[in-house]
């Protein structure tokens, strides 16, 4: 088709917009990062501070643009041993200058077919055409701008060119153009003036065309009040009808946007602010509001500064100075508080919108214009906050210190949420919106049309045949809508109609762009949502950009109790981070995504470890009131309580009443609030915010909060947990086991009340932290509450029984101090006791007392292995006293040749105490055990009674071990087994001969003979005097009887002798030897004689495999009567 002159289709406007407003914002990022790079000492290219070159870098500054390489070599000698070096790692520097010169010659190509073209601007109507030409300007302004900030640019240029010619013999063919360009450009708005006199008509056009949008959108919060902007709930009866605007994308533009139009616009086209009191209006009104603007990111733009500096030089422009100094001064003295009380209003109406959202989320079809709506002029606000609080003018911060800007970001958040998750409702809604009604309407619009050429005709019944053919269906199909081929024919028809001599003039047809910008935005309701989202509401600036405001911000939040619920709203902002890069300048992305996650973990970490401190100081306070009701706090009660009875004078008069535990629950005012209360308020609070989504993604990484919370609360209740037991090493004190317990509980029943504020499995925290309690060491190798009272028990309360400090009493089941000249700093039967035990057991579990069973076993065991070689070394009188008991003058002969008698009954009595202990500690566990799972116990039970006697002893040690774990006694102990089968033998001749099972027996069997025919010496020890009261002997020998029964089981188990036959033999030795006392005259010999007797019954009465019948035929029962008829007596007597 050929015609004479270029139709508007060949012009390529849209396309060319589009392209170049893209390509623009890479370029700044690219530039920006470059600035960047330039200004940290650490990314600035080694070339600009090398030492080497730093007179050649000077002097290509000074000389730039002109190259001269031939009288210089002195100075370039150093450059040319770099050369190949610098062009290598300048080319990325080098090439994006050259491409933002590539960029100014397109955009100047653009805007003078503009000009040829007289292209009509209105953004009510042409909105896109508008936009896009705004945004071009101000993009190109922007991008020389920062360009011009660069102040390394002349070196990087120069070095890269330099470099160039020495390798090349010529400079780099752009070079030249380059170089002009950056010089032209030092002052870059000056230029630009220059460049934009030819271009001021179609710039001021599209600029006084936002008279009508400008000043709609830059109200004063009280304003908005009144007209009660963005309230669904103001007019009940129009809550259905569909939110409409004639300039619907004007609604959600963003303010920002539209000032930096207006300031650079009428920066660049000023001739027109003398000529027209609209475009005069406009631009007075941008001065007022802001004292600087964004140019990208957090580079700034000083307005008032700037525009004065520029109309300084202009003659005439006096007036226009003034309007500016005026300007300034309003802002100064306004802006700052009227922005203040629009984040004030913003808040309060978009709680109101999301909370009606949440309620009735198919409001998000008819009233989505109000939510974009809300999220655009938020953002406004926090942008403009961000800006001025980094950049501030004034003396007063009052107003750029915003204590409740998270409040605003979270309901930002709680909105972009809603359009998420409620996607599907409002494509549904704008489909049939798209069909029953737009296509309609628009179908109607062209029919009407006087004049509509081929072209465009074909553009409009597309148009109305995509909308016609939509249908519900295809969204409950899942179907993906993609209406961009739609939006940019569109845009193609602005430009085709906007040109002058169209034969369809856009401007004589208004109706129908506003008719279109409708259709347009319905359209992106359907298939752009998130892109819409980004559009209005992204906040990645808060990025690397505004990083250090951005942790304030949070730490304020933190800090404010009634703030801390919206805390969420910052690690949600990292989500947004992403949308800042652009494929232009990919080698950003991994840094920004980086920044992005590093900023989230340290946002949820803060967030958990705040609530975890203020779990723990509720636990504290609990365990406090927990601890009131503790036995030992009643006595001085009951004490008062008796002297009341008895009427005697208690204490000192005026001594304050002690408070009941209780009390602090009694409230005679409501207004009253205690730490309890305001750490429960402040917990809520903060656990709304962990709890508000179950997971978030930044940059293919998922983040889940509630998570750091438990993970957090493993570690606390962990420390917490070793950190009551209150171990002092030093000192050897530790908190008594029903103690902590009890602080155990109460901080179980705080951590379990977590669940109600947040959706975490503390059942697992507990599982996690508690198992980890009864191994030796927790998964981080530090020392448990198993370790600590084991390592107690063992190294302090037993190792005092050892030394004769403390007595196993049996009538009382406890460990209890014996009076000695130096005071022991515990009282053994406040850990020993019944309920202590059981609490112990509670406390370690199973595996605990499992744990703690095999390190007195090993004790046992060193004990055994010493015994061993005492035996060893008394082998032959041993052998021969073994077959000589019934020749009484031969084993006395004997027995004097023994050696260190009284230490195998030490080594002995000492055994017979840790299986005393253990013995409380099994019968503690049973106890706690058959409380929790009585049908396992009773089961286990019932299979340890019920073994046959001919099971394999394999078998049957299986079984015990079963029963063992369960705290059932055993007729044989597994532990003790096989502690002493991997016990090596002892250290003496058995080291170095490889002694056979047979001799090993021979030791076992040696070992009870030695034991049975020493205990007539214990006759003569004024500590074995036997006390009916506490059922044993001050000195523990009554534990000799656990520990001959056990050991002779155990050994005879091993080296599988009959155990029964071997204890038959110890007590025909034993009641032998003993026999013979009976005879002795000399008292100091016999001065315990009957309480030895007795020993004789408490080993039958605790042996499995000894009956009263075998004693009595080795040992008359009459002598045990009588034995305890005179320890009675002497009781007795002594008492008295």
């Amino acid at each position: 088709m050929s015609r004479g002159v270029i139709q508007p289709s060949q012009q390529k406007l849209a396309e060319k917009l589009t392209i170049l407003n893209d390509r623009g914002i890479g370029m700044l990022t690219r530039v920006y990062n470059i600035k960047k790079a330039c200004g940290d000492p650490k990314a600035k290219p080694s070339y600009l501070v090398d030492k080497n070159l730093e007179s050649a870098v000077k002097f290509i500054v000074r000389k730039f643009p002109a190259v001269e390489t031939r009288n210089n070599n002195q100075q370039l000698a150093q450059l040319q041993k770099e050369k190949s070096e610098i062009l290598k790692n300048l080319a990325l520097y080098y090439f994006t200058f050259v491409d933002v010169m590539e960029f100014k010659d397109h955009v100047c190509e653009l805007l003078n077919t503009i000009d040829a073209c007289q292209v009509f601007f209105d953004i009510t109507v042409n909105f896109d055409l508008t936009k896009n030409y705004l945004d071009l300007v101000v993009t190109y302004t922007t991008l020389m701008t920062i360009l011009s900030r660069i102040e390394e640019r002349k070196a990087i240029i120069g070095l890269y060119n330099y470099a160039h010619e020495m390798t090349h013999g010529a400079s780099d063919r752009e070079y030249p153009r380059l170089g002009q360009m950056i010089v032209d450009y030092e002052n870059p708005l000056k230029k630009l003036m220059e460049e934009f006199v030819p271009h001021g008509k179609s710039l001021s056009d599209a600029l006084i065309s936002l008279q009508m949008v400008y000043p709609r959108r830059n109200l004063s919060a009280d304003q908005w009040r009144n007209a009660q902007l963005l309230s669904l709930i103001s007019a009940p009866s129009t809550m259905l009808n569909p939110a409409q605007s004639d300039t619907m994308p004007c609604e959600y533009l963003s303010l920002d946007a539209m000032e930096k139009w207006i300031v650079f616009g009428f920066i660049l086209c000023h001739a027109v602010l003398n000529s027209d009191a609209a475009a005069l209006s406009l631009w007075k009104l941008a001065l007022q509001s802001s004292t600087c603007l964004c140019l990208f990111r957090d580079e700034v733009f000083h307005v008032h500064k700037a525009a004065e500096d520029l109309f300084v030089n202009i003659r005439g422009y006096n007036k226009r100075i003034n309007d500016i100094r005026e300007c300034k001064e309003q802002a100064l003295s306004h802006a700052g508080s009227m922005h203040r009380e629009r984040r004030k209003f913003l808040r309060s109406a978009l709680k109101e919108l999301a909370t009606v959202l949440a309620d009735q989320p198919g409001l998000l079809g008819p009233k989505a214009l109000f939510v974009f709506m809300a999220l655009s002029f938020a953002r406004d606000e926090i942008i403009w906050l961000l800006r001025h609080a980094d950049n501030i003018q004034k003396k007063s911060t009052d107003d750029f210190i915003d204590k409740h800007i998270a409040e605003l970001i979270f309901y930002m958040e709680e909105l972009r949420a809603h359009v998420r998750k409620y996607g599907p409702v409002m494509q549904r809604y704008y489909v049939q919106y798209l069909s029953g009604f737009d296509a309609v309407v628009l179908n109607e619009l062209v029919q009407n049309l006087s004049v509509c050429p081929e072209d465009e005709s074909i553009i409009m019944s597309s148009f109305v045949n995509t909308m016609t053919s939509l249908s519900v269906k295809q969204v409950e199909d899942g179907e993906v809508f993609d209406f961009r081929g739609l939006r940019l024919d569109w845009f193609r028809l602005q430009a085709y109609t906007s040109v002058s001599k169209a034969s369809l003039g856009i401007a004589d047809h208004k109706e129908l762009g506003k008719m279109m910008n409708t259709i347009i935005f319905h359209t992106k309701m359907v298939d752009s949502l998130v892109e819409m989202l980004v559009e209005t509401s992204d906040l990645s600036i808060f990025c690397s950009f505004y990083s250090r405001a951005f942790e304030k911000m949070f730490q304020q939040c933190l800090e404010l109790p009634s703030q801390s619920r919206h805390s969420i709203c910052f690690p949600l902002l990292c989500t947004h981070f992403m949308s800042c890069t652009h494929e232009l300048c990919p080698e950003e992305r991994h840094h920004i995504g980086d920044r992005s996650l590093s900023l989230c973990n340290m946002f949820l970490d803060e967030m958990a470890k705040q609530a975890r401190n203020l779990i723990t100081d509720i636990c504290t306070e609990q365990c406090t009131l927990s601890d009131q009701l503790l036995p030992k706090h009643c006595a001085k009660t009951i004490s008062q309580a008796v002297n009341k009875k008895s009427k005697k004078a208690t204490g000192k008069k005026g001594e304050p009443e002690r408070e009941k535990p209780g009390v602090e629950s009694m409230r005679k005012n409501r207004l009253l609030v205690t730490n309890l209360d305001k750490l429960h308020t402040a917990l809520s609070e903060l656990c709304f915010s962990i709890n508000y989504v179950p997971n978030l993604a930044v940059w293919e990484h998922t983040f889940t909060p509630r998570e750091y919370l438990t993970s957090h609360l493993e570690i606390r209740f962990t420390k917490s947990i070793v950190g009551m037991t209150m171990y002092n090493q030093a000192t050897q004190e530790i908190a008594k086991p029903s103690e902590l317990l009890t602080s155990v509980r109460a901080y179980m029943t705080v951590l379990q009340s977590i669940e109600n504020y947040v959706t975490i499995d503390i059942t697992r925290v507990f599982n996690n932290v508690l198992l980890q309690q009864t191994q030796h060491l927790d998964s981080h190798g530090e020392p448990t509450i198993t370790s600590l009272y084991t390592n107690w028990y063992l190294e302090t309360l037993l190792r005092q029984v050892s030394n004769g400090h403390i007595a196993y009493f049996p009538a009382m089941k406890a460990f209890v101090n014996l009076p000695t000249e130096n005071e022991l700093t515990f009282n053994a039967e406040e850990y020993s006791d019944i309920s202590e035990m059981r609490s112990l057991s509670e406390l370690l579990g199973p595996y605990g007392m499992k744990f703690l069973s095999e390190s007195l076993m090993w004790h046992i065991s060193s004990q055994v292995a010493e015994l061993k070689k005492l035996v060893v070394e008394n082998m032959e009188v041993l052998t021969q006293m073994r077959t000589s008991f019934d020749k009484p003058e031969h084993m006395a002969a004997l027995f004097k040749k023994l050696t260190s008698v009284d230490s195998v009954l030490k080594r002995m009595t000492i055994i017979g105490v840790i299986l005393s202990f253990r013995s409380l500690a099994q019968e503690a566990l049973r106890d706690v055990l058959s409380c929790h799972i009585p049908f396992l116990v009773s089961s286990v039970e019932d299979f340890k009674d019920h073994i046959p006697r001919e099971t394999d002893m394999k078998v049957a040690m299986n079984v015990y071990e079963l029963s063992s774990a369960a705290g059932l006694p055993c007729e044989i102990d597994p532990a003790l087994v096989v502690a002493l089968s991997s016990q090596k033998s002892g250290e003496t001749r058995m080291q170095k001969e490889n002694i056979s099972p047979e001799e090993e027996y021979k030791i076992a069997c040696l070992l009870m003979v030695f034991v049975a025919v020493s205990l007539p010496t214990l006759a003569s020890n004024v500590m074995s005097q036997y006390s009916p009261a506490i059922e044993g002997h001050c000195n523990n020998i009554h534990c000799l009887a656990k520990a001959i029964n056990q050991i002779a089981a155990a050994l005879f188990t091993i080296h599988k002798g009959s155990i029964e036959d071997r204890l038959k033999e110890f007590l025909a030795l034993a009641s032998s030897s003993l026999l013979k006392i009976g005879q002795e005259t000399d008292k100091m010999t016999t001065r315990n004689r009957e309480s030895v007797y007795l020993l004789l019954d408490m080993i039958v009465q605790e042996s499995p495999f000894l009956t009263m019948d075998l004693l009595e035929s080795c040992f008359p029962y009459v002598l045990l009567r009588n034995a305890y008829h005179a320890v009675y007596k002497q009781s007795i007597s002594a008492n008295a």
